[in-house]
């Protein structure tokens, strides 16, 4: 018992100890900042002695120290309903109104600032008092982990010591494919990878639906089913409205048809939390996922509630602030470096780019790793976290650019951070890395032909297009081929034709993956109808060269696949003659052929062109980076396991859509449970999924 009370005191000697010396610290920035900015005094008018404008200082970095650990919470609780990026910019002046109370605080009424002064002043001295504590505090373990309890969400939950079977991390790196990780590792750019792959991780490769990015792939992982899921956005005809993977209440839409689907709350719905994703997968703890972002807010289900919890300790913010500013300021350097260069291929980075990248690849991933840091010392079951960074950055500088190369250092850095907080969690956890989705490179399809797939839909339709779109030979052969089509001999000043507006095509993008709805059509269309209704369109698609193939649905057939020179190929007979699919690589076949068979397939979808040698696909985005559809690395992305657990598959099997690995990752929570749960076998799970 006296050792345990002697521990107890050595403990808060040890804290006491730190705080009066980052006291001193703050006291002594004070004191060289009234020294350095004209509009910052520690005195009165009339001056003081040395002795007063240190008691000045003093005082004020004391009580400026008990506000930010007092009322800075409270502030930042008050604003629930502000954006994340806009609390983010908000931290400075809350900071700078803070100081400003703490001087007013001072009964002798020396100090004084302006109120942009104040600003800068309460910035450097949150910056030092957090140095200085992390500085102090690096060689005492109990002081790092109560340093990360406060990082994390602020809501662990106290007990016992932690159940003696592992918990599983899931983290997400969304957008790195297969290769670039392999690339990365061997260029030395991922230093913690490389240590795991050599001897606790085995890394695995798997392979997409056709529709290769997050709502599909996230949806299947976490969910069990990405079933009615043909892109990143399509258009419903019985309900009339265009789905967006990221649009909160189409998240929510898509997780409650999983779930209505599949039965099963989802992957984390046994003590699970769910941080930065699309969807929560059954988690009970939710935060920064979109499915609950348009529900009534409350404690459990506030969708930002990991953004508030890490802003609400001021160090936090502030550092995070500062390198959102930094990482602004180099993305403009960068962006203004590749456009002076000519670098090519390229597409504009301006507007809130900069500020939209920033967001991702610092405020989302400090908030995320801190979460999942909160979550490891709470001891949960199972957490899966979505990275996004690498994703973001790669769209606007590719895949393979000096750009995404500092961003997965800054990854793997969070990785090696997150393996350090392992070591102090009441349970031992298996960290499971993975991705959904790769990244193709290439030019955009605008950038290439002068004109986008929907001026080219509306050409072949005979509708009006843009002037530019009309003189480029793209759009003359389109309107050309309507002109023969209908049998029109001229074009004499303007369009001959003008279908009704009536007939007018929805044309989304996403990704390589194109498709063509017509909204006053309650059915699909056949491929008979749309022949009948614009001649032209399907030819002048298909033997356009930024275009690799078409799917539409036929009443001979079923569904047909179209390419090139007339090529028409029922599904059913894709195995022998694959025709345009035999670019594409294996697996293509069953991936159009499962997505014909969705619900709300679109009327055309429309695949872009694919240079296997090269492994360059055309954006029907503003993207030098995409994914989406089929062609290339965006189709193939990783699975980094630790050995410990059984192999994802057989050496002779493939790992093949999400729903595959959402089994996989089943599997290996089951295992993680113990032996007294007895564990169902692959092939089990593979007769049931059947």
């Amino acid at each position: 018992m006296r050792g345990v009370r002697g521990g107890r005191w050595r403990r808060v000697a040890s804290q006491a100890g730190r705080s009066v010396a980052v006291w001193a610290v703050s006291t002594l920035t004070m004191l060289v900042l009234a020294g350095i900015l004209p509009d910052f005094r520690l005195r009165s008018a009339d001056g003081d002695s040395a002795t007063d404008i240190a008691v000045t200082a003093a005082f004020g970095a004391g009580a400026f120290g008990v506000l930010s650990a007092l009322v800075w919470p409270l502030l930042v609780r008050l604003l629930l309903l502000v954006p994340a990026l806009v609390l983010g910019l908000l931290v400075f002046f809350l900071n700078g109104a803070l100081l400003l109370l703490a001087l007013s605080l001072n009964p002798a009424e020396r100090g004084a600032a302006a109120p942009e002064t104040a600003v800068v002043v309460a910035a450097v001295m949150s910056a030092v008092a957090s140095a200085t504590g992390a500085a102090l505090a690096v060689r005492d373990d109990d002081a790092y982990r109560r340093r990360l309890y406060r990082l994390a969400d602020r809501r662990r939950r106290s007990g016992p010591a932690g159940p003696s079977t592992p918990g599983t991390l899931f983290l997400q790196l969304d957008g790195v494919g297969h290769d670039v990780l392999e690339a990365a590792v061997k260029k030395g750019l991922m230093p913690t990878v490389a240590q795991w792959l050599d001897g606790t991780h085995r890394l695995t490769p798997w392979r997409t639906d056709w529709s290769s990015q997050t709502g599909a792939s996230q949806l299947g992982i976490l969910h069990g089913s990405n079933e009615d899921v043909p892109a990143f956005r399509w258009y419903e005809k019985d309900s009339r409205e265009v789905m967006v993977c990221n649009r909160p209440t189409s998240a929510a839409e898509l997780q409650r048809r999983a779930v209505e689907r599949t039965g099963d709350g989802g992957l984390l719905s046994a003590d699970g939390a769910s941080r930065g994703n699309l969807f929560s997968g059954g988690a009970d703890e939710q935060a920064l996922v979109l499915s609950i972002a348009t529900r009534r807010r409350s404690r459990e289900t506030r969708s930002r509630a990991g953004y508030f919890a890490y802003f609400s300790d001021p160090a936090n913010a502030v550092r995070t602030a500062l390198s959102f500013f930094a990482e602004v300021g180099r993305e403009i350097g960068q962006s203004t470096r590749a456009r002076l260069g000519r670098a090519r291929p390229h597409v504009k980075r301006g507007g809130l780019y900069p500020f939209i990248r920033a967001f991702a690849t610092v405020v989302e991933r400090d908030v995320v790793v801190a979460a999942v840091m909160g979550d490891m010392l709470a001891g949960r079951t199972a957490v899966y976290a979505d990275l996004v960074a690498y994703d973001e950055v790669a769209h606007h500088s590719g895949p393979h650019s000096r750009d995404t190369e500092k961003v997965l250092e800054r990854l793997d850095r969070a990785l090696a951070s997150i393996e350090q907080v392992a070591e102090h969690a009441p349970r031992p956890y298996r960290i499971v890395v993975l991705s959904d989705h790769g990244q193709s490179p290439g030019e955009t399809f605008r950038t290439r032909y002068g004109l986008s797939l929907g001026d080219l839909v509306r050409a072949g339709c005979g509708l009006p297009v843009p002037r530019k779109a009309q003189r480029t030979h793209s759009g003359a052969e389109a309107r050309a081929a309507v002109r023969a089509a209908l049998r029109i001999p001229v074009e004499e000043g303007g369009e001959q034709h003008r279908p009704s507006r009536r007939s007018e095509p929805l044309v989304l993008a996403s990704g390589n993956l194109g498709l063509v709805s017509f909204p006053d059509v309650p059915h699909r269309m056949s491929k008979e109808e749309i022949d009948a209704r614009h001649p032209a369109l399907l030819t002048t698609l298909a033997n356009h060269p930024g275009i690799g193939f078409l799917l539409v649905r036929s009443e001979e057939h079923g569904g047909v696949v179209l390419g090139p020179f007339g090529t028409e190929i029922p599904l059913d007979e894709l195995d022998a003659d694959p025709g345009p699919l035999a670019a594409f690589g294996p697996g293509a076949a069953d991936a159009v052929r499962r997505t014909h068979g969705f619900a709300h397939t679109a009327d055309i979808m429309v695949n872009s062109w694919y240079d296997p040698a090269e492994g360059e696909v055309l954006a029907f985005e503003e993207q030098i980076g995409s994914h989406g559809g089929l062609g290339g690395a965006q189709g193939r992305p990783f699975l980094m396991s630790p050995v410990v657990l059984s192999a994802p598959v057989a050496e002779a099997e493939e790992l093949v859509g999400a729903e595959h690995i959402h089994r996989v990752l089943r599997r290996w929570l089951r295992e993680s449970d113990g032996p007294q749960v007895p564990l169902t076998t692959r092939q089990d799970e593979d007769r049931r999924a059947a």
